[in-house]
């Protein structure tokens, strides 16, 4: 019976976020995603930020025990005037450095700017952004947030993920950014973990808010047994440092079930929900918080 009653609420939440009749759940990935299956395409970055053609998108972030919305990762995508929605394999690559900034200050500012936008349709969502590590360590993000971060008491702060293996290169360093960063309301979250090998006593080092499970060991970790005791030991590393672990890239629903009962805390994924852009998540949203919910039979209350 346990195992029936996962599987509603997982139903309530995948209900709740993702349905194919919308165009915005895993039936019509493509028509979010934008010109995914298409031929390799470049984009000069510093060309799209000048045009304004960068967008920031939201993918959802699942609490795993709860089985409700927790917060939003924001990802950058690129709206090409001829070839439509880019990711960033057409224009991360090969990137120089001051697009890069750009490109870091342009999703610090947006995200908290789309925050507030958030707040304002009664949706407090913690957001979290992508932050190259030597961005993290050159930029001044905490001056940068002070003066653009939300007045709201309730505001949650914001976390910004960076590569496990980015980040134990100078791990001194980036925990002295890390508690300048704690100051203005910022949280580290350490992102791909289990991709850059790095020994548990750097991890030590860090004061981390979550540890996110590299999408490699998610995929079958619910057949895999390789994959399986790597994400279940990531978990518990995760909750012996006092921090939460998040699974991404989820797609199957036997994963899901799986990590539940590993205990991950959060999850993101296809299966889920795609990234999409700020109007059609914030509508999604209002949409199925609106809608009146089914009556309850004497079965379903049993």
């Amino acid at each position: 019976m346990a195992g029936d009653d996962t599987r509603v609420g997982l139903q309530r939440v995948l209900d709740a976020l993702t349905t194919p009749d919308d165009g915005l759940g895993p039936a019509a990935p493509a028509a979010v995603l934008g010109s995914a299956t298409d031929a390799p395409l470049h984009v000069e970055l510093g060309e799209a930020i000048r045009e304004t053609w960068l967008e920031m998108w939201y993918q959802p972030k699942i609490d795993l025990r709860q089985k409700c919305l927790a917060g939003a990762e924001a990802l950058a995508r690129i709206r090409h005037p001829e070839h439509g929605v880019l990711l960033p394999a057409s224009f991360l690559p090969g990137v120089d450095e001051e697009s890069l900034v750009k490109l870091t200050e342009h999703a610090l500012l947006t995200t908290l700017r789309d925050w507030e936008t958030f707040d304002a349709a009664g949706f407090n969502l913690r957001l979290a952004i992508n932050v190259p590590v030597n961005q993290l360590l050159k930029l001044p993000i905490p001056t940068i947030v002070n003066e653009n971060r939300p007045k709201a008491e309730h505001w949650p702060g914001l976390i910004v993920e960076v590569t496990e293996d980015q980040i134990v290169r100078d791990i001194k360093r980036a925990q002295e950014v890390a508690n300048q960063l704690r100051v203005s309301g910022i949280t580290v979250a350490i992102d791909d973990f289990g991709a850059g090998y790095s020994s548990f006593h750097s991890l030590r080092e860090l004061a981390f808010t979550e540890l996110k499970l590299n999408n490699g060991f998610v995929k079958n970790c619910a057949t895999d047994a390789t994959n399986a005791a790597i994400c279940q030991t990531a978990i518990d590393l995760a909750h012996r440092f006092g921090s939460a672990a998040v699974a991404e890239g989820i797609e199957d629903m036997a994963d899901l079930q799986a990590l539940q009962i590993m205990g991950c805390d959060f999850g993101q994924g296809i299966l889920l929900s795609p990234p999409m852009p700020l109007p059609s998540f914030l509508s999604l949203l209002q949409q199925r918080m609106n809608r009146p919910r089914a009556p309850q039979t004497a079965s379903s209350a049993a």
